[in-house]
């Protein structure tokens, strides 16, 4: 029983962070981007939604550490390491703060 219990604190934490992650709109231009299963380092993401690469980096940064996006690779380039994420999104709740509008 006590077991159930961590568990299900772990997952109300996770869904917390997850919340929180989701707040910011960058954050979720990020997500819909990604949502089709590709994978891309800050980089891409940067450049394709026209936003300042370290604005980007901290983004990402949030959103894997709340789950939403997994790291999946790695890649030298140019004396520095690019990492590279997908989208790991499992709770169905957040899926569908993606689909709203925003203006």
């Amino acid at each position: 029983m006590a077991g159930s219990r961590r568990r299900r604190k772990r997952r109300n934490n996770n869904n917390h962070a997850l919340l929180a992650a989701l707040r910011h709109p960058l954050r979720r231009r990020i997500l819909r981007l990604m949502s089709d299963g590709r994978e891309a380092s800050p980089s891409e993401i940067a450049k394709q939604l026209g936003e300042e690469l370290s604005k980007v980096a901290y983004h990402v940064r949030i959103l894997a550490d709340a789950g939403a996006l997994k790291a999946v690779g790695e890649q030298s380039a140019r004396g520095a390491t690019q990492h590279f994420y997908s989208e790991s999104l499992d709770a169905e709740w957040a899926e569908t703060m993606l689909d709203e509008n925003e203006e």
